[in-house]
């Protein structure tokens, strides 16, 4: 590990695409330091999110990496999960052992908190890959964190989009409304992922094969994830591949020359029917809001697969 690597928290649901997501990281230890892992409900319950979390790890052989439970439900709303595309289990495709590594004690709000306060300020990343519950309740518990976070980059939202849950929204903004709207009034630096960038990330046979065909035991499981969770973005959207959402966000931190974005006012809709959980991107700039994100619009997809596919080979 080199004095350069970004200290990050990774706070996520998996789901097949956060599993990447944390394998990319776990493969990138000269520039990424994998401080903790927080679990929150998301995609699947919390009893599955963090335990996935630790199945992921045991696959990488990062058993050291300490995983922490989170929110099990969402601020003020009642759960919706998503095992109509991930599976029941959140991580449907290979068949991969229970964890044997523990998971923490200490709560994941509390791990959140007390590493942005332990840590020197502007020294740790927060990298949510599901919805944005234990972010707005570490800022609620303890505000003076938010003037300590470096970075917030997470994937979540859509413009171009517009939505994958309801026609209206994405479901990791779409389960918490009200926590997506506490973390973009924050105050931190935020980098997001919307589905306008992963979708332009589509897993390919040629991009899938090159994992399977690394002949390790993570090529193997990433290539069947992705053979799982596939079939039902290509069955919806009649499209080659599926994306990789929750990658994207550690991909940027390796490499944000792969990223195109602009720096807009992001607000959430939390009190709409119709359209709760939008993410109300200001991209053409037609409101006098004050910025607070980086709204990402376009990807290197292949640039992308490229570093996705050399970093999960050394794992």
């Amino acid at each position: 590990m080199t004095n350069a690597a970004r200290k990050i928290i990774i706070d996520t649901d998996p789901g097949q695409d956060d599993a990447v997501a944390i394998l990319l990281a776990l493969a990138s230890p000269d520039d990424i330091d994998v401080l903790g892992i927080t679990a929150v409900a998301g995609n699947v319950p919390l009893a599955l999110t963090a335990k996935n979390a630790r199945i992921v790890c045991e696959l990488a052989g990062k058993r050291n990496v300490p995983v922490f439970a989170g929110a099990d439900r969402p601020l003020i709303r009642t759960l919706r999960t998503a095992e109509h595309v991930h599976g029941d289990s959140g991580l449907n495709g290979p068949a991969l052992p229970d964890p044997t590594m523990p998971l923490q004690d200490m709560h994941a709000v509390d791990f959140i908190i007390h590493t942005l306060r332990r840590e020197a300020p502007g020294t740790v990343t927060l990298c949510p890959l599901g919805p944005l519950t234990n972010i707005a309740l570490a800022l609620e518990k303890a505000p003076d964190i938010a003037a300590r976070i470096a970075h917030i980059v997470l994937m979540g939202g859509a413009y171009f989009e517009v939505g994958n849950i309801t026609p209206a929204a994405e479901f990791n903004i779409y389960v918490d409304p009200e926590a997506a709207r506490t973390v973009f009034a924050c105050g931190a630096p935020i980098t997001v992922m919307p589905l306008d960038v992963t979708h332009k990330a589509l897993t390919t046979r040629t991009r899938v094969d090159a994992f399977r065909d690394m002949g390790t035991p993570v090529g193997r499981a990433v290539a069947e994830w992705t053979d799982f969770f596939e079939r039902f973005d290509k069955q919806k959207y009649a499209s080659p591949g599926a994306p990789l959402h929750d990658p994207c966000v550690i991909a940027w931190l390796i490499k944000p020359e792969l990223f195109k974005g602009r720096h807009i006012n992001v607000e959430i809709e939390c009190e709409s029917d119709l359209t709760r959980g939008m993410t109300v991107a200001d991209w053409w700039g037609v409101t006098d809001r004050t910025p607070n994100a980086t709204f990402m619009g376009d990807v290197d997809a292949d640039g992308f697969f490229a570093l996705l596919t050399e970093r999960i080979a050394r794992l």
